[in-house]
């Protein structure tokens, strides 16, 4: 048994689980519940949480930078022109999100969605009522979200072909079957033995990262680092037992010629025993019948410990699209990663490269739990995350550039209302037809260098003897 699940009170009526211990890398921990009409997760979900979240400090890390910066985003509708998306609004339909259960937040909801996105590689959600209702039957002011773990879940496929693995095989509903407790209320549909059978249209299935191997489950980002996982256990076992036994290198033991061989398999049998492993690791080393003894460890600095440990620090920070800098691995606190604009350029990866695609997904799986209006889609709304305010700069300055292209099109004579909506929504087909047919000076044609009619020549005064400002009278 891995020594993780010895720390487990398992009750009398807990079932255990039956794939191969969550440590042992080379016996592949799947848990293979998979067939041709059912899909569920494959990995050990328990093993996952108490072996890895629970008790290693950079995936616990990892996960944890993941999901602050994730629940920290809103959910708001965006509606679309022409195919091009436009305004954020909210509406009286997002109160399921703002206020997924009682005294929860959107924030709780998106902790917990990565929770299990990132442990399980699935996280499932569907409607329920106060009064244990599931899905769409239950409307009103009871109604809230509830988790379905997702080791629990059972993703049935159908095929109208009746071969399941063709082209039309689909999700045809999730089968939910609680293995801890009871038998469940009879509130929801085909609810029998615990079970609770959900249509497709019930339930918000959230999976970030597709199993290659699969056709509709998540991958955990966690399983292709379970070795860095193990070597980074080990590596702590093993810095802990050195100061725990006094920091005592391991030795090699030399025998007197005359030593019979029984004599130095029963000593050898008797010092693994003893000894051999990270747990047994430093102890001190008594002798007897000529026996000499010669240390070969080196210490941490002859063994570049911090070296090895951070490049499986920055392996696992790598898969979880986290930068090292970002939560403090050794990797990410040296050199040039300090630099201040090699700070900011990894803050922007972590935001573009993780962050908005996860929201993206997160958004649209939980379509399914609301009501969307028409001509919209729910979307997140980001402008409020302290994470992203450095980002401010760069929408001052995109900013300026839209207002002095606003300024260029109105002086170009195109319609100001039509220019300010071109420009917001990157659709220039906008100005077709919006144009007032005034056009700057500039554009007007040069005048003429040959008059159109000859101009009159002055009128010439009549010659008199009066001279010119003298009254005749005088």
């Amino acid at each position: 048994m891995a020594w993780w699940k010895k720390l487990i009170p398992w009750g009398r009526n807990r079932k255990a689980f039956t794939q191969p211990d969550f440590w042992n890398i080379d016996a592949a921990p799947f848990f293979m519940g998979s067939t041709a009409d059912k899909e569920r997760i494959e990995t050990d979900f328990e093993g996952y949480v108490e072996g890895a979240f629970k008790r290693n400090g950079p995936i616990f890390s990892c996960v944890m930078a993941r999901q602050m910066v994730f629940s920290e985003a809103r959910f708001q509708f965006r509606q679309f022109r022409n195919g091009r998306p436009g305004d954020l609004f909210g509406s009286g339909e997002l109160s399921l999100l703002e206020r997924p259960w009682a005294s929860g937040t959107t924030g709780e909801l998106l902790a917990r969605m990565e929770q299990d996105a990132s442990l399980a590689g699935n996280s499932y959600w569907t409607k329920v009522d106060d009064q244990g209702g599931y899905g769409n039957a239950a409307s009103g002011p009871g109604l809230r979200l509830a988790r379905l773990r997702p080791d629990w879940v059972s993703m049935l496929i159908g095929s109208h072909s009746g071969d399941l693995y063709a082209a039309d095989a689909r999700i045809i509903g999730f089968l939910y079957e609680p293995r801890q407790f009871g038998v469940m209320s009879s509130g929801g549909p085909m609810a029998t033995g615990g079970a609770v059978l959900l249509m497709p249209d019930e339930v918000a299935h959230y999976s970030p990262i597709p199993d290659p191997s699969a056709r509709f489950r998540g991958m955990s980002w966690i399983t292709p680092v379970l070795r860095e996982i193990e070597a980074d256990t080990a590596a702590t076992v093993h810095k802990k037992t050195f100061f725990e036994h006094a920091a005592v290198p391991n030795m090699v033991v030399r025998f007197d010629k005359d030593v019979q061989k029984e004599q130095f398999d029963s000593f050898v049998r008797a010092f693994k025993a003893g000894h051999q492993g990270a747990f047994n690791a430093y102890k001190t080393l008594f002798l007897q019948g000529g026996a000499d003894v010669t240390p070969l460890t080196h210490d941490f600095r002859q063994l570049d410990f911090t070296s090895t440990v951070g490049k499986g620090e920055a392996r696992i920070a790598s898969a979880a699209g986290v930068p090292p800098s970002w939560v403090g691995f050794s990797e990410g606190l040296q050199g040039s990663a300090l630099n201040a604009s090699n700070f900011t350029a990894s803050r922007r990866r972590f935001a573009d490269g993780t962050m908005r695609p996860l929201w993206r997904v997160a958004a649209s799986c939980l379509e399914n739990l609301v009501m969307v209006p028409s001509g919209a889609s729910l979307w997140y709304d980001d402008r409020d995350i302290a994470f992203l305010r450095e980002d401010s700069k760069d929408r001052a300055e995109i900013l300026r550039v839209q207002a002095n292209t606003i300024d260029a099109l109105i002086k170009a004579g195109f319609e100001p209302d039509a220019a300010v909506q071109a420009i917001l929504a990157e659709d220039v087909s906008q100005l077709v037809g919006q144009h007032t047919g005034l056009v700057s000076v500039q554009m007007q044609p040069p005048a003429s260098l040959e008059p159109a009619e000859p101009i009159p020549a002055p009128l010439e005064l009549e010659q008199s003897g009066t001279p010119e400002g003298q009254d005749d009278g005088a």
